[in-house]
């Protein structure tokens, strides 16, 4: 028996003695890198998705995570179920590893550049689950804010270790990524402290999903159907509508990238008013600020994904060169047409 029909005969196992499920039909799903995933359907028809975490000793973050996601999901938001077990847990713990149960909603996860209409309906689903989870009690997690105080040599640092890296693994662009890694060290002499300067000196800081982005948005017509994954992290709204609102894959690919930009800052805002306006209008600095810190996807050996997965995340890193190198040149329109924001116009 291979280990995918192996895993597959283990995961109806625990649908059956934990959940009750009779399995059907068991699929791999080659995504994810903390969890290994499948999709079961049942003899009785229903649709599901199983996440096996790695550790156990993941317990504790993912009961947390499933907790904020059912909170999100009793306040209407479009969130699907997590099962609980026989013992009414949302997370149990069969054969050795922890799991949970998910229902699987009608939709995809969008692998293309965001349109208008999808930019802002994502817009109104975060402003309402931002308005939502200033409620719920700060998450022990905090979401990392290298952007906002990280050191600047710790960075630059960092290019090299991302190289030393590449070449013990033989990275197959080595030529391009010492390019790549040239203009990231002269974006972060050049730009880090004059955007820092131009941030609000406070921002709010509350729970927030912590990983709202594309890979964990299902959608369908233009729409959310599905927020999942939830990281469950304490963090700033403004850094998860920036990261959002610049989807590297929209900016790097379609010319409507400014317009889905603007469409999804109104609609969070108009769904969300009570965040500072300034906190909402730093969104693009913050969104640059974030991918000149971060080096994910630089190198992709050491994280054993999938072909398809290793492939999507190379192009990620692409992206995420080209986003930053159009968001360095259109700050200053960016700055004026969210201006507009919540002042008569501009997507208000």
């Amino acid at each position: 028996m291979s280990e995918e029909d192996q895993g597959a005969a283990v995961t109806a196992d625990v649908l059956e003695e934990r959940y009750g499920f009779a399995a059907d039909v068991v699929e791999p799903v080659h995504m994810g890198t903390d969890t290994i995933n499948r999709r079961v359907l049942t003899v009785d028809g229903l649709r599901l998705f199983v996440k096996e975490y790695r550790s156990v000793a993941e317990v504790d973050a993912a009961r947390a995570a499933l907790d904020m996601s059912e909170y999100c999901r009793a306040a209407r938001l479009p969130v699907p179920r997590v099962r609980p077990d026989a013992d009414g847990d949302l997370v149990t713990i069969a054969e050795g590893s922890a799991w949970a149960v998910i229902d699987e909603v009608p939709g995809h996860v969008a692998t293309s550049a965001m349109n208008v209409d999808l930019a802002e309906h994502i817009g109104v689903v975060m402003g309402r689950m931002h308005r939502v989870l200033a409620a719920y009690p700060l998450p022990k997690r905090v979401q990392q804010s290298r952007w906002r105080t990280g050191s600047v040599a710790n960075a630059l640092a960092q290019c090299d270790v991302v190289m030393a890296r590449a070449l013990r693994q033989g990275h197959e662009g080595l030529g391009q990524l010492r390019a790549d890694l040239a203009h990231r060290r002269e974006n972060l002499h050049g730009h880090v402290d004059r955007q820092r300067e131009l941030l609000p000196k406070t921002l709010v800081d509350q729970a927030l999903h912590a990983d709202m982005s594309r890979t964990n948005l299902i959608v369908l017509a233009d729409a959310v159907t599905g927020v999942i994954d939830f990281r469950c992290a304490r963090g700033m709204p403004s850094w998860e509508l920036g990261r959002a609102a610049f989807d590297p894959r929209t900016v790097a690919n379609s010319s409507e990238w400014a317009s889905c930009a603007l469409a999804m800052v109104g609609a969070y805002h108009s769904e969300n008013p009570s965040l500072p306006l300034v906190d909402v209008r730093a969104s693009a600095r913050i969104a640059l600020l974030y991918m000149l810190f971060s080096f994910y996807g630089a190198t992709t050996a050491e994280y054993d994904l999938p072909q398809e997965a290793e492939v999507d995340l190379k192009r990620h890193w692409s992206e995420r060169q080209t986003t930053i190198r159009r968001l360095l040149r259109h700050l200053d329109e960016l700055d004026d047409m969210f201006a507009g924001v919540g002042a008569g116009g501009g997507g208000s």
